[in-house]
């Protein structure tokens, strides 16, 4: 990873605590942010009056499973930063502190200012989502436009089913691609069980926002879906008319896990974020 020395529009970034790399590669770093050690990478070139972007992955994810496919295109055209949260990735665990949107939030925050970032766009996927609407509610100053993908604001949003399997989920049922990631990415690759039971725990309580809620949203969205995800399309529908100044896009013959490699993600929301270029 490379240091960089020059301001992004309205805030610098500071050096990166490297973890290594081969040349030419984007190497990891750390934060260290009040006992969490935060993994986080930093890709693409800074543009004049393009602020940085904020991937948040999925719940049980890491960046790669996120956003892999689609992280090298949004990279051509601006600094995308992105973090594995607590207990994902190759971020550690801190055994007595819960899985939850509130306090991710705020550990996107703390990044932000550890870089330096004033204002940065944001992109959630799934329960990423999740975290860029407690985002937008708690630090609208940071907020410039945002990407709720796959995402749900309340527990109507999903099928009664889907939430009844929280309640008899177990580790076997964890999908592959997501327990692989977890084992070649994990300090502690033992620790699998509590990440599995914290993950599951974390959306078994999901209370989500109300539409009174998420009508204080100022920052323009985009609600982002597939016509087949967990989240039903009249759902997405919906948080497109709750919010105030929304953009509504869903995607044909696409499921919750399809969509991270859909060909059409980056253009779409490459598309909405140069709307906002340069709005703050």
């Amino acid at each position: 990873m490379t240091t960089l020395p020059v301001p992004l529009t309205v805030a610098g970034l500071a050096a990166p605590e490297s973890s290594g790399g081969a040349p030419g590669e984007v190497a990891g770093a750390y934060a260290h942010l009040y006992g969490l050690h935060l993994y986080y990478e930093i890709h693409g070139v800074a543009r004049a009056g393009s602020p940085p972007l904020l991937l948040l992955h999925g719940g049980g994810s890491t960046i790669q499973t996120s956003f892999g496919p689609i992280l090298p295109l949004l990279a051509r055209t601006r600094r995308v930063i992105a973090f594995e949260q607590q207990g994902h990735g190759h971020t550690s665990d801190i055994p007595d502190r819960p899985f939850s949107f509130e306090q991710s939030a705020k550990d996107a925050v703390a990044l932000l200012r550890h870089l330096h970032v004033d204002c940065a766009d944001v992109l959630g996927y799934s329960n990423g989502g999740h975290i860029a609407i407690q985002l937008a509610l708690d630090h609208p100053e940071i907020v410039n436009r945002i990407v709720i993908e796959s995402a749900m604001a309340s527990r109507d949003g999903s099928d009664r089913a889907f939430w009844e399997g929280f309640g008899r989920a177990t580790i076997d049922q964890m999908p592959r691609e997501l327990r692989e990631a977890y084992l070649a990415t994990a300090p502690h690759p033992e620790e699998l069980p509590t990440f599995f039971a914290k993950s599951v725990k974390r959306m078994a309580e999901f209370r989500g926002w109300s539409p009174d809620e998420l009508g204080r949203i100022r920052s323009p969205a985009l609600v982002l879906l597939g016509d087949r995800d967990v989240v039903r399309p009249e759902h997405g529908v919906a948080m497109y008319r709750w919010l105030p100044d929304a953009s509504l896009c869903i995607l044909p013959d696409t499921d919750h896990l399809a969509i991270v490699r859909h060909p059409e993600v980056a253009e779409i929301v490459e598309r909405f974020l140069v709307a906002g270029a340069g709005a703050r």
